[in-house]
């Protein structure tokens, strides 16, 4: 007879909603008349991502004593229905962009934008290598068809291949080094390689090496990110505008959870090795970004650097970093996600690529859009008109209680540096002389309902995060509370 483990249901809620919804989606394709598909799949999908945030609320509520489930292959704690909610958040945002920027296969579109949120809700909560590959692969497959959907687009299909192609890479180094890990300890779960594992292990190390690695090529870190800028410029600007953000959470969220509870007694290792990774992702993306003139790919080396800023808490491996890394992906992620979704609406108007010329005006075309992206520009500064300033504050006073002053100088230079290409964009939206000015032309834009609300809850949670920083980082502390610091 075979034994089979019992399930909590409730544990897997928000990914189960999303399966289903996913299902919806798809089969609205094949079932609804065309007239009404373009509805119909953004309606289910709104109330998927919707229900997806409202499960995962319940689960952060009901989950205050963290513990595996289902085989111990699953985390049901606050750290993952924490990383579930921005997850899902982001995901209903990409549904409202995408409800006026989608314009053929919208049913296919929405299908797999919940599928890679149900891979990643997935994955935020692996409890073993085993759980961790297969969610990874879940939500990266997804990933790259969304990133070639729009086949008609120049360099869509490009970025899906390049996505594809390089994608693999980093799922093969992370595969082998969870084979590795196996070899080194004779177990899959985190807290069992923990407990198995014998310091000076050169096949751990090597294992451990090459998680890190896969890792850092899903979180677009240097020197692992040679993917990004080509697939954020070619992709969908609404798909880069979740894979910009969604991404990031997911990654982080997961790569805190298996070093501290799998891999704690290499803490010596792995934090120097992400306090190096930290300062490449800073110094490659401020300098590449500075001589950026598209402004999707300018997002992408900016992405790059923010990725440098959170590792510098993670790699803290404190408590305090813990916080830190969960406190900064949440102005992060709207602030990422709001300039990517204004770059889609200019897009939408130009017809073209976005680059600083053609920015030109948006703060007089556009006037919300045009506050909106100065918000956000200010916001990644560290500037204090948003949560990015504590976000960065709190990530730089970790490594300062961690002894790493250098590390703070090198986050406060790299600040320093980012003002330059960041009030470009500001400069561009509204400062250009008229003789420079390329206006969108054809008389008044169109009216984007949905984007505008879109933007807006990034503002209103990018501003909100420096406004309520209190409660967030009560939330942060409760969730960062059920990792084994």
């Amino acid at each position: 007879m075979i034994h089979t483990p019992h399930v909590d249901w409730f544990s897997i809620s928000t990914i189960l909603v999303l399966i289903g919804g996913s299902f919806v989606a798809l089969l609205s394709a094949v079932l609804v008349p065309s007239a009404w598909r373009r509805t119909v799949s953004v309606a289910v999908a709104a109330l998927t991502a919707t229900g997806g945030i409202v499960t995962s609320v319940r689960l952060y509520v009901d989950s205050a004593n963290g513990h595996r489930v289902i085989a111990d292959s699953f985390y049901r704690d606050r750290w993952t229905a924490l990383s579930q909610v921005l997850i899902c958040a982001i995901a209903l945002a990409t549904v409202l962009v995408g409800a006026e920027r989608m314009r053929a296969h919208e049913s296919e579109f929405y299908a797999l934008l919940l599928a890679s949120t149900a891979g990643m809700a997935f994955f935020v909560g692996a409890a073993n290598l085993m759980t961790l590959f297969l969610s990874l692969e879940w939500f990266s497959i997804a990933l790259y068809v969304l990133c070639a959907i729009d086949y008609e687009l120049a360099g869509s299909l490009e970025a899906g291949l390049k996505y594809l192609v390089v994608g693999s890479f980093g799922s093969a180094a992370l595969l082998f080094g969870s084979a590795l890990v196996y070899g080194a300890t004779n177990h899959i779960g985190f807290v069992e390689i923990a407990a198995a594992a014998q310091s000076h292990d050169v096949l751990l190390v090597l294992g451990l090496a090459m998680i890190i690695a896969g890792l850092a090529f899903k979180s677009s870190s240097a020197p692992f990110h040679m993917w990004t800028p080509d697939v954020y410029q070619g992709a969908p600007t609404t798909v880069t505008a979740f894979m910009s953000a969604a991404t990031k959470v997911a990654a982080f969220a997961l790569t805190l959870r298996v070093m501290r509870t799998a891999f704690p007694q290499e803490a010596h290792l792995w934090t120097w090795a992400f306090a190096g990774i930290a300062v490449a992702s800073l110094v490659i993306g401020n300098l590449a970004a500075l001589v950026q003139t598209d402004v999707k790919r300018m997002l992408a080396y900016s992405s790059i650097s923010h990725a440098g800023f959170i590792l510098i808490g993670l790699a803290t491996g404190t408590a305090l970093g813990g916080r830190a890394v969960m406190y900064y992906l949440v102005p992060y992620s709207a602030m990422a996600f709001g300039s990517f979704a204004i770059v889609a609406a200019r897009e939408r108007e130009l017809g073209a690529r976005v680059t600083l010329q053609n920015l030109a005006g948006l703060g007089w075309e556009r006037p919300f859009l045009g506050v909106a992206m100065w918000f956000f520009m200010f916001g990644f500064a560290g500037l204090p008109l948003g949560g990015g300033f504590v976000g960065k504050f709190y990530v730089l006073s970790a490594a300062y209680d961690h002894g790493w002053t250098w590390l703070v100088i090198v986050g406060v230079l790299a600040t320093l540096v980012s003002l330059y290409y960041y009030l470009g964009v500001v400069r561009a939206i509204y400062m250009r002389p008229s003789s420079e000015l390329a206006l969108a032309t054809g008389g008044s834009p169109a009216r984007e309902t949905l984007v505008h609300v879109a933007v807006g809850a990034a503002l209103v949670v990018s501003v909100g995060s420096l406004v309520a920083v209190g409660p967030l980082i009560t939330l942060a502390k409760h969730a960062a509370a059920t990792l084994p610091f």
